[in-house]
């Protein structure tokens, strides 16, 4: 008998202890899941960089993802993209940024375009009649002052530049700002009448506020020779938030609603309202995710 009761108390004590483990467990699969819903997404100051990922942060939290925003400059993205502290990054340009991905490439991942034949180079205005190549620009140099005003340094696009003017041999400095900078100088050169040269890159809200135009590039086709615009995410999104991941595999737009968006950006409206009118007009976007 005492044989018995030893026996049932030993069951009972096993069923107790694999209660509490299996609880545990559930609570430690709860709390796993918790976390894998949870993704950072990278902004940079960039107008471009603004609309693709409110919108995306809006369908993301209608799947049930909680989004935290990490604003930083181009290079500290793409070292967050490869240490796994920022998830997803919205605005890739291919090929200008092919440096950060070949020195990432076994922790980051470029995805399908957002948008493709987005166009970028050396930018004057359109009452600038006799500079429509780069090549115009030769032995002219002084009527920009022998400057070119662009981005900060970091970005691609700054060395791109620089072997722009190498490769024509200009006479030209390249003067590193933000963009708020480079656009508030070309604005006051703009409304002056007054030369000036600049980088640009559409889609963007430039070409229509200050009536601009990209250079041509006969000569050296090789440079600013058309981008795509990617998705970025580190690997293990595709395992952690599956459903983010097919997202980002499929989502577009086209640049001309880029173009509208980053133009109402640039006129103070309210990003967060900017992505939900794009969304009213693209309800399938929310529909079916």
């Amino acid at each position: 008998m005492k044989k018995v009761l030893v026996m049932i108390t030993v069951l009972l004590l096993s069923i107790g202890l694999y209660g509490c483990g299996a609880a545990e467990e559930e609570e430690g699969n709860e709390a796993e899941n918790e976390e894998n819903q949870e993704l950072v997404m990278g902004l940079t100051t960039w107008t471009s960089t603004i609309p693709p990922t409110e919108i995306v942060i809006d369908i993301l939290e209608d799947m049930g993802y909680s989004i935290e925003v990490e604003e930083a400059d181009i290079g500290v993205i793409y070292a967050g993209l490869a240490n796994g502290e920022i998830d997803i990054y919205m605005d890739s340009w291919y090929p200008q940024q092919t440096q950060y991905l070949e020195e990432y490439s076994d922790t980051i991942e470029q995805l399908a375009p957002i948008y493709e034949d987005a166009n970028a180079g050396m930018v004057v205005p359109e009452y600038m009649e006799d500079i429509n190549d780069v090549a115009d620009l030769i032995g002219k140099e002084e009527i920009v002052n022998n400057e070119l005003i662009a981005i900060e340094d970091g970005d691609p696009a700054m060395d791109e530049l620089q072997e722009l003017i190498d490769a024509y041999e200009l006479d030209v400095e390249l003067i590193s700002s933000s963009e708020g900078a480079m656009l508030a100088a070309a604005k006051a050169g703009t409304d002056d009448n007054e030369p000036i040269l600049l980088y640009g890159w559409e889609p963007h809200s430039m070409f229509n506020d200050m009536d601009l135009k990209i250079l041509t590039n006969e000569e050296h086709p090789e440079f600013f020779n058309g981008s795509s615009v990617h998705p970025v995410v580190n690997k293990d999104v595709k395992e952690k938030a599956p459903e983010a991941y097919e997202l980002l595999e499929d989502w577009t737009v086209s640049i001309a609603d880029m173009e509208e968006m980053i133009t109402k950006v640039d006129n103070g409206e309210d990003a967060e309202e900017i992505a939900q009118q794009w969304l009213d007009n693209n309800p399938e976007w929310l529909n079916n995710n």
